[in-house]
């Protein structure tokens, strides 16, 4: 083990201990001195604010009335009089007691004029309970919301997501059914959220123009109102939602009374500018090894036309490709396959939804560098669309597979990448589509074509059907083909007790999707999951039950190369707390070796306290070092071999003031040898690596519209390179951030990275690179100023 290493642990581990220490001692004085800025009671809800006209929502069709000026905040929390409003109070409980009683008092008042939808929050609570924070836009998972959802095309099957907290920060998305909530989507609408001595009151301006729907004169629009509680573990809708029914958009409320609205001329335009100065180790340079300067400006420009209230226009030239949040810290090391990384890049995330099939067939981090492309998606009666075309100037960063066989100084690999996808989509009865998809992606004289046909059937209240069927067509550079097809089943059931699915999934070994996730081929699967709760209706135990997994996969060639089974328990407690106990038996084939595994996971999660969110996954048991090293054996390297393993992952949240939020993220991989498969020559319990990925976050939020972020990373790999193929590594970055959002579209980024490495210029080894034990080198600096305005005409 190298002596180093225990320093650099003692002074991650301590310094975080230190750190931790002296939060939680001053905790309990902030938190004594921190006293909310509260308003006045919010005057009761009986009558006494005489509005003008108030319609009391019954059943399942609500009638909302036109206003001729819009609502002002301080006439709900003043008892002042309304021009009218649509009264909704009958919250009940989706969560924990599917039906029952709101436990605190919630009412929602809405109204229209020609540009706008109002609804406005009264939200009665005991004071200094309620959890509500300046935060980043959409950083609210930890507090209370109340949320929107609108159904605008009334197909119950995707609705928009509008939800504040109580001090009216922003978080928006797409629900759509069958794959929830995309929180990538982002829109401009208004919101004002204050705290009172007996609740709080948010109030949610959504413009017409922001959102898309029909050119009916008449509009009938889906609408479901809800608030979550989180220290309850309560969630509560109106109109009534349950788990007992497949779905949430086929539950909605109709909304009538919406006339005469359009989204009106609506034409976007955001240009956009950065400014980067960078100095990197270049270890390729010309000399050897060396360190380049760059400074580099990008502008760009983004459009958006919107036609017949429903079909969005998207353009782009030299688009904004920046990506301002880093990714999240995930083991990568001895991993068999392809590790998942989510887009963050404006331009791909914005209606994905659209190109979302059971199998990943369009995955735009394959898109490295583009220059132009454009999107169209959209609805037009029971007919949805997507397409978008685009280039890419790297061909060879994300997809290396073409370019296998290319040196870096061939021409070719400058060559751009034509990329094309369509997606359409038919609504079937209610809840119920079939669709198709077709992606292209050209380079040189290579190609690869993929056609697509998939279905959602709602067959009864619980139970629904996915099917998809895909053809691949791929030539590569040297003309050799490869032609393959993929097929995807799933039955699912959804009840308030009872969860289960099965599917099965079968892609041949010459099945291609370029611009997809396809991490594994070759392969016959199926799987089945059962989970069953029971939920007492008293006590402090809100829900637990049983879990079980089973899990069966071949080859074509017919060999059992899988099989899972996994038993596990888990309890649900208030305050958002989960416990969890797993054990998994295993079996793996890999390079024509059978592996028998096991291990047992413990996970629990909990927001029990107002200013903390905690949660922990820890397991252990023996699996698979599939990049052994040249061990011992004069023949070269080890074949792979079955070893102890231990998994640990720690997240921490610590909000001590409502402006401060601090998060600790902990990641630990550990692998050694083991009795009955220890390699010739080692001992048991020998290490093979340890890793260690510590994340430390701080945000201070100013105001609702600037924040300051840091974050410090570090990756530490202890490995035996006789055990295995990667070297010793560590690396710490520092990632600095200042941030002023006005709202999406406009705002303005100014930061710097700093990013260190335990290698040294030494031009007498060879490569001219020297490993070293200490991280004394900056690999890579980089500062940036970035700029973005959304004009609305």
């Amino acid at each position: 083990m190298n002596g180093d290493y225990p320093r650099w642990r003692y002074w991650g581990v301590s310094s975080c201990a230190c750190l931790w220490a002296g939060l939680l001692v001053l905790a309990p004085f902030a938190l004594a001195r921190q006293r909310e800025k509260t308003g006045p009671a919010i005057p009761s809800a009986d009558g006494t604010a005489q509005p003008g006209s108030v319609t009391l929502a019954h059943g399942n069709h609500w009638r909302i009335p036109e206003v001729t000026r819009p609502p002002r905040f301080e006439e709900y929390l003043q008892g002042k009089p309304r021009e009218a409003e649509l009264e909704v109070s009958d919250f009940r409980q989706f969560d924990p007691g599917d039906g029952e009683p709101a436990t605190l008092e919630t009412r929602a008042y809405l109204s229209y004029d020609a540009k706008n939808l109002y609804v406005v929050f009264v939200c009665r609570d005991e004071p200094g309970k309620v959890r509500a924070r300046l935060a980043k836009r959409e950083d609210i998972d930890t507090d209370e919301q109340v949320i929107l959802y609108l159904d605008t095309f009334h197909d119950q099957r995707r609705a928009y997501v509008f939800a504040a907290n109580p001090l009216g920060i922003q978080l928006d998305g797409i629900y759509t059914e069958g794959q929830g909530v995309d929180y990538s989507y982002d829109a401009v609408w208004h919101t004002e959220g204050k705290l009172t001595r007996d609740g709080f009151a948010v109030l949610i301006s959504i413009p017409f123009r922001s959102i898309r729907f029909s050119g009916d004169t008449v509009q009938n629009w889906g609408i479901a109102l809800a608030r979550v509680i989180p220290r309850k573990n309560e969630t509560i809708y109106a109109p009534y939602v349950t788990h007992r029914i497949e779905g949430l958009v086929n539950q909605m409320a109709t909304l009538e009374g919406l006339e005469n609205i359009a989204s009106g001329r609506n034409l976007q335009v955001i240009p956009y500018g950065i400014f980067t100065h960078s100095r990197f180790l270049d270890p390729t340079a010309a000399n050897g090894p060396d360190f380049n300067d760059i400074s580099v400006g990008r502008a760009g420009l983004d459009a958006k036309a919107v036609f017949k209230d429903a079909l969005t226009l998207d353009v782009t030239l030299n688009p904004d490709f920046s990506q301002v949040e880093s990714d999240e810290p995930q083991v990568t090391i001895n991993q068999r396959f392809e590790v998942f990384f989510p887009e963050k890049r404006p331009f791909f995330l914005e209606n994905a939804g659209y190109f979302q099939t059971f199998n990943s067939l369009v995955f735009t981090r394959r898109i490295a560098d583009p220059q132009f492309g454009l999107r169209l998606t959209g609805k037009l009666g029971p007919w949805s669309l997507g397409v978008f075309g685009i280039d890419d100037r790297s061909p060879c960063a994300a997809v290396p597979g073409p370019c296998a066989n290319l040196s870096p100084s061939d021409p070719l690999t400058k060559s751009r990448a034509g990329i094309g996808v369509v997606r359409v989509q038919h609504d079937i009865g209610k809840q119920s589509y079939i669709g198709a998809l077709v992606t292209s992606r050209d380079f040189g004289s290579s190609s690869n074509r993929v056609y697509s046909l998939d279905t959602r059937l709602k067959l009864s209240t619980n139970w629904v059907f996915e099917g998809q069927a895909v053809q691949s067509f791929t030539r590569n550079l040297d003309a050799s083909k490869l032609n393959g097809p993929a097929y995807w089943a799933l039955l699912r059931h959804t009840g308030r007790h009872l969860l289960y699915f099965g599917r099965y999934l079968d892609r041949s070994a010459d099945f291609r999707a370029d611009i997809g996730f396809i991490p594994r081929t070759d392969v016959r699967l199926t799987e089945h999951f059962l989970d069953y709760s029971w939920r007492p209706r008293q006590g402090q135990i809100l829900a637990y039950g049983p879990s079980a997994q089973v899990l069966l996969s071949w080859n074509h060639a017919g060999q059992l190369t899988d099989w899972i089974t996994r038993l596990g328990f888990g309890v649900t407690l208030p305050g958002q707390t989960t416990l969890e106990v797993r054990r998994n038996e295993a079996f793996e084939l890999f390079q024509n070796l059978g592996f028998r595994k096991h291990f047992t996971e413990f996970l629990a999660a909990t927001q029990w306290l107002k200013w903390l969110q905690a949660s922990a996954d820890y397991s252990q048991g023996n699996g698979v070092n599939y990049f052994p090293g040249a061990g011992l054996l004069p023949a070269g390297a080890l074949n792979p071999f079955l070893s102890h393993t231990r998994n640990a992952t720690v997240g921490l949240s610590f909000r001590p003031w409502p402006k401060l939020h601090f998060d600790q993220t902990y990641l630990y991989s550990q692998l050694e040898t083991r009795t009955g498969s220890t390699p010739s020559g080692f001992l048991s319990g020998t290490a093979i690596f340890n890793n260690h990925i510590l994340r430390s976050k701080v945000n201070y939020q100013f105001t609702r519209e600037l924040s300051a972020r840091a974050i410090v990373d570090y990756n530490g790999l202890l490995s035996n390179p006789q055990l295995f193929v990667a070297d010793r590594s560590k690396r710490l970055s520092a990632d600095f951030l200042v941030t002023y959002l006005l709202h999406p579209g406009t705002a303005i980024y100014v930061g710097y990275t700093d990013r260190y490495g335990n290698v040294d210029i030494d031009p007498a080894v060879p490569g001219g690179l020297r490993t070293t034990n200490v991280l004394g080198t900056s690999t890579s600096r980089q500062f940036f100023v970035k700029l973005s305005y959304l004009f609305r005409y």
